[in-house]
C-alpha cells in the first residue's frame, strides 16, 4: 500500500518471505532389474534431482525461518536478537503487565531482547509509522487492506495449517496465508454491575433494545449508578458500537464480510427490534431520555473502571476484552458482569465471536528478528495466558475459557465468515469512500449520535438517511453491486 493508500484509510478511519513447509522427499525406489537402461537413466537422473532439492530444503530450513505450525519453541531457546514490539495496550504498559509476560518470555528465552512501544492513538498512529516503515519488528494489524498485506507483513502459516491449531486466524488471510494471529478473543456483549441490577429490581437479564432501555430507566429511578456509561470523550471507545452490527444484530455470519456492501439500505428499521436500526437506536434513546452520564463530554476511561466495579455505573458497550480490567479496579470484582448484547433474532440471542488486534512480524525485518518474532508470537499466544488473564474467548483449540461466559449459555456463537474471492478489500474500500468506517475507527459518527440525541438537532431517522446517502454514492463510485 502506497502512502497516499495509507493516508486515505487514516483519513476514513480518524482513529514475501514463503512459510511454505520445507521437508525432504522421500528417496525414489530402485529401479527393478528387467527395467531397461533408458528407464535406468531417468531414474537415476530423478534421484539425483531429489537428493539436489532436498539438500536445498535442508539448507534453506536451517538458515531460513520455519512456519508457525512447524516452530517448536523448545529447539530455539538459544536464539538471540533484540525486537521491537508496538502495541496499543498503553495500561497493561503502566500497570506492568507487559513487562512480567516479556520477564516469563525471557525465563526460557534469555538472550531475545524485546522493547516494547505503547500508542494511545493506534488506530491512527500505528498507519502513520507504518507508512513510514518506522514501527520495528512486531505490531498489531491496523486497518490496512488485505491486497497490501505481502507489502507489509511476513505470512505466518497458511490458512489450512493454522486453522488447525488456532481459531479465528482467516481475518488477515490473503491468497491462502494467514499475515495476523489474535493475540486474544473477544465475545461481543455488555458490561454490567450485578449488585446495580438487583438492587433496580432487574432478575432477567434484557434480551431486546426495548427491554434493554426499560432496565436502564428502573437503574436510573431506584439506584444511584449512571444506567449507561457512553464512554463518549474517549472517542476511541465508542467504535467499540460498531461490533454488534453484523450477526449480533440479524444473526447471519455472512453480513458484515460479504452483503453489507452489497445492501442498498441497511440502516432501515426491519421493524421486530433487530438490524442495525435499532443497535444504534439505544444509544440514541439513552442519551436522549438522560439515561447517560450527566456531562458526557467529561467521562474518563481510566476512571470508569472503577466506577463499574464500584457500582456507580449500572452497564457499558465494550466487548468482553474489557472484563478483566473491571475486575480488577476496586473490591467487588464478584459484581463485574458480562451479558449477550441485548438483540433477539427469531427468538434466538447470537454472539459474535472473533479475534482482537492481531499479530503481524515486519516483512522488511532481519531473517534473524524475523524468527525472534515468530518465537515471541507463539510463546504469548500459547504460553503466557494472556488471552485467558484477560477475560478473552480462546484463541488455541481446545484452550480454556474464562467462567464470565456463563451467561452466554443458550446463545448461539458464530464468527463473521470471510469475503468472497475478489471482494477482499469490498468493505475496506466502501468504508474508505463513505467515510463511515464501519467496524474501522469511525468513533466520530457513533459520537454524532450522542450529541445529536443530546442536543435534539437531528433525529436518528435524520443521521440513518445521511449515511445511506452516504454509502448508496460509494457502491455508486465502486461500482459494487447492490444486490440486497
Amino acid at each position: 500500500m502506497k502512502l497516499k493508500k495509507v493516508m486515505a484509510i487514516c483519513l476514513a478511519s480518524a482513529m514475501t518471505f514463503s512459510l511454505a513447509a520445507c521437508g525432504g522427499a522421500a528417496a525414489a525406489p530402485a529401479p527393478a532389474a528387467e527395467e531397461s537402461a533408458a528407464d535406468e537413466a531417468e531414474e537415476t537422473e530423478a534421484e539425483e534431482t531429489v537428493a539436489e532439492d532436498t539438500e536445498a530444503s535442508d539448507e534453506a530450513e536451517e538458515g531460513g525461518i520455519p512456519s508457525y505450525t512447524q516452530l517448536d519453541l523448545s529447539q530455539y531457546t538459544d536464539t538471540e536478537a533484540t525486537i521491537k514490539f508496538l502495541h496499543h495496550k498503553t495500561d497493561r504498559a503502566e500497570d506492568g503487565t507487559m513487562d512480567k509476560m516479556v520477564a516469563a518470555f525471557n525465563n526460557e528465552f534469555p538472550n531475545i531482547k524485546v522493547e516494547m512501544e505503547a500508542v494511545t492513538d493506534y488506530a491512527e498512529d500505528s498507519l502513520l509509522r507504518l507508512s513510514t516503515g518506522d514501527w520495528g519488528d512486531i505490531m498489531f494489524i491496523p486497518a490496512v487492506d488485505k491486497v497490501d498485506l505481502p507489502e507489509f507483513f511476513m505470512p505466518f502459516d497458511t490458512l489450512d495449517n493454522l486453522s488447525a491449531e488456532l481459531n479465528f486466524v482467516d481475518n488477515w488471510e490473503y491468497e491462502g496465508n494467514c499475515y495476523g494471529i489474535p493475540y486474544m478473543a473477544n465475545a461481543q456483549g455488555v458490561l454490567y454491575n450485578k449488585a446495580v441490577f438487583e438492587e433496580a429490581g432487574i432478575t432477567d437479564l434484557p434480551t431486546t433494545p426495548t427491554e434493554f432501555l426499560e432496565d436502564l430507566k428502573l437503574i436510573k429511578e431506584k439506584t444511584d449508578a449512571i444506567p449507561l456509561y457512553t464512554n463518549y470523550a474517549a472517542g476511541w471507545t465508542m467504535g467499540a458500537w460498531d461490533a454488534y452490527i453484523g450477526i449480533v444484530s440479524n444473526g447471519d455470519d455472512t453480513f458484515m464480510q460479504q452483503k453489507f456492501a452489497h445492501t442498498a439500505e441497511p440502516f432501515k428499521d426491519p421493524g421486530d427490534d433487530t438490524g442495525i436500526y435499532n443497535l444504534y437506536r439505544i444509544l440514541y434513546d439513552a442519551v436522549a431520555q438522560g439515561l447517560i452520564e450527566d456531562d458526557y463530554t467529561t467521562t474518563d476511561w481510566e476512571s470508569c473502571k472503577g466506577m463499574l466495579n464500584r457500582g456507580e455505573i449500572g452497564t457499558m458497550v465494550l466487548g468482553s476484552w474489557a472484563y478483566a480490567q473491571m475486575q480488577e479496579a476496586g473490591d467487588t470484582p464478584e459484581n463485574v458482569g458480562y451479558m449477550p448484547f441485548p438483540m433477539t433474532v427469531g427468538g434466538k440471542q447470537y454472539v459474535n465471536a472473533g479475534g482482537d488486534y492481531n499479530y503481524c512480524i515486519n516483512v522488511n525485518a532481519s531473517d534473524e528478528n524475523k524468527l525472534a518474532s515468530l518465537i515471541f508470537v507463539k510463546w504469548m499466544v500459547e504460553k503466557s495466558e494472556w488471552c485467558y488473564n484477560e477475560g478473552g474467548y480462546t484463541v488455541v483449540k481446545d484452550g480454556k475459557n474464562p467462567e464470565m461466559y456463563a451467561a452466554f449459555d443458550g446463545c448461539e456463537v458464530l464468527s463473521d465468515q470471510p469475503a468472497k474471492a475478489g471482494e477482499e478489500t469490498m468493505l475496506n474500500d466502501i468504508n474508505a469512500e463513505s467515510e463511515l468506517s464501519f467496524n474501522a475507527g469511525g468513533n466520530d459518527k457513533v459520537q454524532r449520535i450522542v450529541e445529536a440525541a443530546a442536543t435534539g438537532s437531528e433525529s436518528l431517522d435524520d443521521i440513518y438517511a445521511e449515511w445511506t446517502q452516504k454509502w448508496n454514492d460509494a457502491q455508486e463510485e465502486l461500482e459494487i453491486s447492490v444486490d440486497y
